[in-house]
């Protein structure tokens, strides 16, 4: 491997919504300080992410002081929202996972929400992750926890491999919908320096100084065929990885990260193989 780097660093404060690209971000035991502490959920408690409601794309979340959100979407007056007091906690479903949280205490942020999606849905916030929700016990080590990220508490995905995956959707049936950018996989690190598909061999890297052992590679969704900027839906990247990346009957792309140590991560700090 040549001289790999960090290249960008994401943080998605609500979940399934667009994020903001810090040049710095703290690592913390379950993810990237801020990394989806919110997120919608349904009348019925569970959450909403761009697999119901593609729309999602067109909102922004960015992080204030104290951990509040300022939300903004198209044609809608922005709206910052605080952290509500851990009282009156609601059980939410995200996947196989129940865990509690906190709905916003501003109504308004419910109906900004919901208005901006057409639908009913409510804002609520994860107060402490540390006692929430545990990392898939098939991959975790016992005390790991993580927001209300996917699965893991960090996503990696890598610039070469998204180059080497372009260079397929070329050669393909859907030539068109090609080259896709990075934000369709949502990842929180993206590396560069690398030969494509290096990060499938890798166990444990570290990013400048903080140590991270890979759980597992990260099985594609829908999402990913989501124009991220339209909110408009297409057959690419899962028809071309279909055919050349499905492993274990997964359509796979970036490694799903668990922090080892806790520090901060900057663009442009070296990447390193440990194992």
């Amino acid at each position: 491997m040549g001289y790999a780097q960090l290249q960008s660093i994401h943080v998605h404060p609500v979940k399934a919504v667009r994020g903001q690209a810090p040049r710095e971000a703290v690592v913390e035991p379950w993810g990237l300080a801020g990394d989806r502490r919110w997120a919608l959920i349904d009348d019925g408690g569970k959450v909403v992410t761009q697999r119901q409601q593609p729309r999602l794309a067109l909102a922004a979340a960015e992080l204030v002081p104290g951990g509040g959100v300022r939300l903004s979407a198209p044609g809608m007056a922005p709206l910052t929202v605080t952290v509500p007091e851990p009282i009156g906690g609601v059980m939410v479903e995200i996947f196989r996972d129940k865990v509690e949280a906190f709905p916003a205490a501003d109504a308004a942020a419910h109906a900004w929400c919901s208005d901006h999606l057409g639908t009913e849905v409510r804002l609520v916030h994860m107060d402490d992750p540390a006692r929430r929700r545990p990392v898939d016990p098939e991959y975790a080590r016992p005390g790991e926890t993580v927001t209300f990220a996917d699965g893991y508490p960090l996503l990696l995905a890598s610039a070469a491999s998204l180059d080497a995956l372009n260079s397929l959707i070329a050669q393909g049936d859907h030539a068109d919908e090609g080259p896709l950018p990075m934000n369709r996989f949502r990842p929180n690190v993206v590396v560069s320096g690398t030969a494509p598909w290096a990060e499938d061999d890798w166990s444990r890297l570290a990013i400048g100084e903080v140590v991270f052992r890979v759980a597992k590679m990260c099985g594609r969704c829908v999402v990913t065929t989501t124009d991220q900027g339209t909110a408009g839906r297409g057959r690419e990247p899962l028809h071309t990885l279909g055919r050349h990346r499905r492993l274990s009957g997964k359509l796979v792309f970036g490694q799903n990260l668990v922090p080892e140590s806790h520090g901060t991560i900057r663009l442009g700090d070296p990447v390193r193989v440990l194992d």
